[in-house]
């Protein structure tokens, strides 16, 4: 097999002098959490890589900043298992009525945790 062929390219990245990489490379035979494939990572950045386009067209600068921050209270929500809909009719709906020192509160991880604490209650 020639040294250029990819195969023995991907054998040399783990062999020595880099077989520092063997044993991340082994990693999920001591550890069955571990996922053998990015699926998981590429389909969650997919949603990111469809927009790209979209928002280069966002209006202005202040507008994308906007959209960036929708964006990552969305994906906040979501990351905390969270309906992003239902989140951000609650916080409209209370936002009028609470103080500034008070809107960490809203904040998408304190907010399910008080949704929790009501429905236990």
């Amino acid at each position: 097999m020639s040294k250029h062929n990819s195969v023995a390219k991907a054998i040399e990245y783990l062999t020595p002098p880099k077989g520092e990489r063997w044993s991340a490379f082994t990693a999920f035979l001591d550890d069955g959490r571990i996922c053998l494939t990015n699926t998981a990572a590429e389909r969650a950045l997919s949603g990111i890589a469809l927009g790209r386009k979209s928002w280069l067209f966002a209006g202005s600068e202040r507008s994308g900043e906007r959209a960036a921050f929708m964006y990552t209270l969305i994906v906040s929500c979501k990351l905390n298992a969270i309906d992003p809909q239902a989140w951000m009719a609650d916080v409209l709906a209370r936002m009028p009525d609470i103080t500034a020192s008070r809107l960490p509160e809203l904040l998408p991880w304190n907010w399910k945790a008080k949704q929790e604490a009501v429905k236990a209650a």
